[in-house]
């Protein structure tokens, strides 16, 4: 449907963004969340849940370049990785991009948003869906993980909404302990901690979650436009330390290895060295900060 109206985030009461739509690609009421999805004249197609903006074809690369290949490349031998959330695909897409991910299983609660990602963002995921190493799943990764044995997995990404609604219980002790222990000696967790400049708490609370159970808690940065009030930041929880603080030439060799070199728009081994040199206002929040 053609329409030339504008649509506004609602994730916060007192300043946001809006987008010009081109054309209404869809819009849904999931058993779990409202999902519009849309055409825009500035930013390609947009997904939007619950009123805020998920993702857009114009800079998804950057969230998910960094969400993925910042743990997997950190871990250095990644084989199996768990996703939870992403029901776009994107991340699934970057993770297989890894030649020695031998299983990838990603776990989305709503299957509208994969259904309607694979329909109308088919770019975002491309031929991952399809690849016989991914095992997609529509159900609840609460459960998954709770139910995984241990040491299933070398790296875990969630990618998941904020802490209300659908994605409040994917930021809790729980799920974080269960998270430790499917993870592999010398696993890797990341996940969204939303922006610091508007959502200090998110990333203070979430850290200090992850402290109990990890022993290396981090946090890093990536420059995505369309989440407004500056840097994204992504938590970075590790069953070993020092694995945030490798050097850009042990990168670019594990990238090369990966095969991932030359493939990136905005990750690069100085970028993923330098995003974990956080700015005071940011590094304050984390777990052990003066």
């Amino acid at each position: 449907m053609s329409t030339d109206r504008w649509i506004n985030e609602t994730l916060y009461p007192h300043w946001g963004q809006r987008f010009l739509v081109r054309r209404e690609l869809a819009h849904v009421r999931s058993a779990f969340q409202d999902i519009v999805l849309f055409e825009s004249h500035s930013h390609g197609r947009v997904m939007v849940l619950d009123g805020v903006i998920q993702i857009t074809e114009a800079d998804e690369f950057v969230y998910q370049e960094m969400l993925t290949h910042v743990p997997l490349l950190a871990h250095g031998a990644a084989g199996s990785v768990l996703i939870i959330g992403a029901g776009d695909g994107g991340v699934l897409r970057r993770v297989l991009q890894h030649r020695g991910v031998a299983r990838a299983v990603m776990v989305e609660i709503d299957g509208e948003v994969v259904r309607l990602a694979r329909e109308h963002l088919a770019d975002i995921g491309g031929t991952a869906w399809d690849d016989p190493r991914a095992e997609v799943i529509v159900g609840d990764g609460i459960d998954y993980v709770q139910r995984a044995p241990d040491a299933a997995f070398d790296v875990i990404v969630v990618d998941s909404t904020d802490p209300i609604g659908v994605g409040e219980v994917l930021f809790t002790d729980l799920f974080y302990a269960h998270c430790a222990r499917v993870l592999s000696g010398g696993g890797v967790i990341v996940n969204q901690c939303g922006v610091p400049f508007m959502q200090a708490e998110e990333l203070r609370e979430t850290s200090a979650r992850r402290a109990r159970v990890f022993p290396s808690v981090r946090a890093y940065v990536a420059a995505v436009p369309t989440y407004v009030g500056g840097f994204m930041t992504l938590g970075f929880a590790a069953k070993r330390a020092g694995l945030d603080a490798l050097p850009p030439a042990v990168l670019r060799e594990r990238a090369a290895a990966a095969g991932i070199l030359g493939m990136t728009r905005y990750w690069t081994p100085e970028i993923q060295a330098g995003a974990f040199n956080l700015p005071p206002y940011i590094a304050e929040l984390l777990p052990g900060s003066p």
